[in-house]
């Protein structure tokens, strides 16, 4: 028992965390500067209105409203619940309405009789907002949307709001309602198994389009606080803008990423970050398994429409208009995966999501097997590196002998993941690779690959004629310039009948091009 003592004295933590888990308490953990959100918030507040906050999971929503929380219980009342786990109390009227008095009696300190019916709950409501401001919260809100009770419970809110206009019509100042789904439109099902769509009587809400992602200045005021805790010079700059580039300032990646260095990479030799050690945590992050990844597969899994729109952008480069109205799209950008790119296309929201899609939709490729053409030492240099030009020749001879012209149907769609199938045994282990989405005539896809100091970029594409060939190569040329690289590879993809399986060398303003056709 004394060396368990002496092991709890000698391993006690102290200081600040990184927290991917549940909420996030400031005197625990390293956190996001979001004043400004907070602000933008509270804005909505004092103008009264009614919102939703719809985002994805492991967001920050429920750490953002516990923080916002702290702060109107300083000039109002409010009441907060949660509405995961509650189960019975959406079985009856009764139940619900003796939930919720519970509720307000406790939250703001009143001694108010149980009601057993939304008649009596909105004269207890009118009586307890006559005199005071009070703000409701619920979070996890769509944990009860396919609840026809809850529907009357919005409706009940709704009554209230618009009865205030009226001669001492009182009711909350403001409500937030927060979860994943948009509660716009609720689908309830009934014991018969059959559905019915409503239209949500929550259409008196604002629209809520404050940006609940981290940027670079954000991400920056974490690790700053990071480094002065630990007493370390890290250039945040940099490290924010690196951090940016994999996560687009989704919250949980970020944390996630900052985790992953000081705990794992960093753990026993505390010192200020490099660029790489960010790309080391993204490679963990990406072949971990998580709840945010695991509702990902499961999600694509279950709407094959919303897997074809991911397929379609990811692996065969289609540009499709970024339309809020269409379906699928709406579904993907409320899960968090599907964001509008700068010419409004629809992509992927940030690299790390796409890299784990890709790795997943490799990993369901079932092609010729492929050990004996991509054995990994087969492909190092003397210097650590990666010989890439014998790897597309290699490449090149496992379609010439395992592939014919009866397959251009399947190659067409699957063969950039083709590709990635071959690289993953080579690279796996010391490198790290992710792709770059570039839209052009030629739909091309780059993958950047780190492997130990080396860097490599290979363009993919499918031909489409001299003219797109010729401008591919310039972009090609142009994204070396910018990576700093003075040589590049391009895998071309032709389905030509009269192709020939070659190889080809070019020379562009000082920049060196290997390309293969297959």
């Amino acid at each position: 028992m004394r060396d368990y003592l002496k092991f709890f004295e000698e391993d006690e933590h102290e200081g600040k965390t990184f927290n991917t888990t549940g909420l996030c308490i400031s005197d625990k953990h390293y956190m996001v500067n979001i004043d400004y959100k907070l602000k933008s918030i509270i804005k909505l507040i004092q103008k009264e209105h009614y919102f939703i906050i719809n985002r994805p999971r492991q967001y920050g929503k429920t750490t953002t409203l516990h923080t916002l929380e702290e702060i109107l219980k300083t000039r109002y009342k409010v009441i907060s619940l949660d509405f995961e786990g509650l189960g019975s109390v959406f079985d009856s009227e009764e139940s619900f309405c003796n939930y919720f008095m519970n509720a307000i009696n406790e939250s703001i300190g009143v001694e108010l009789d149980t009601v057993y019916t939304f008649v009596d709950l909105i004269n207890n409501i009118k009586k307890i907002t006559s005199n005071m401001e009070v703000i409701l919260i619920i979070d996890e809100v769509d944990k009860a949307s396919n609840n026809k009770l809850f529907l009357d419970f919005l409706g009940m809110l709704r009554s209230l709001y618009l009865s205030r206009a009226k001669v001492n019509g009182t009711t909350f100042k403001s409500v937030i309602l927060a979860g994943v789904h948009d509660i716009k439109n609720l689908k309830i099902k009934f014991r018969d198994d059959s559905d019915i769509r409503y239209n949500s009587p929550w259409n008196i809400a604002v629209k809520f389009d404050i940006d609940m992602s981290f940027n670079e200045f954000e991400i920056g005021t974490m690790l700053e606080e990071y480094s002065k805790e630990n007493n370390l010079e890290l250039d945040i700059e940099k490290l924010s803008k690196e951090i940016s580039k994999f996560t687009n300032g989704y919250p949980f990646l970020v944390s996630r990423v900052c985790q992953v260095i000081d705990e794992d990479i960093l753990r026993d030799n505390k010192r200020p970050w490099l660029l790489e050690e960010i790309q080391k945590a993204v490679k963990i992050i990406v072949n971990e398994k998580n709840m945010l990844f695991d509702d990902l597969i499961k999600n694509i899994e279950n709407n094959k429409e919303l897997y074809e729109c991911i397929y379609n952008v990811l692996i065969l480069n289609i540009n499709q208009v970024f339309n809020i109205n269409n379906p699928v799209i709406e579904l993907g950008h409320m899960l968090g995966y599907l964001i509008a790119d700068k010419n409004n296309n629809v992509a992927v929201s940030n690299k790390i999501l796409r890299e784990v899609i890709y790795n997943y939709m490799i990993s369901k490729m079932n092609v010729t097997n492929m050990s004996s053409y991509n054995f990994k030492d087969n492909f190092i240099t003397t210097n650590n590196g990666l010989n890439m030009e014998q790897i597309l020749l290699k490449f090149q001879q496992f379609m010439k002998e395992n592939y014919s012209s009866k397959d251009v149907e399947f190659l067409e769609r699957h063969g950039v993941l083709l590709f990635l199938s071959f690289l993953k045994p080579i690279i796996n282990g010391v490198g790290f690779d992710y792709k770059e989405v570039q839209i052009s005539e030629e739909r091309r896809i780059d993958v950047v690959i780190q492997y130990n100091q080396n860097k490599y970029v290979i363009e993919t594409k499918i031909w489409h004629g001299d003219i797109a060939h010729q401008k591919g190569l310039k972009q090609l040329k142009n994204y070396l310039s910018i990576e700093g690289l003075g040589k590049g590879y391009l895998l071309i993809f032709s389905f030509n009948k009269n192709k020939e399986y070659s190889s080809r060398k070019y020379s562009i303003e000082e920049k060196e091009i290997f390309e293969v056709v297959v």
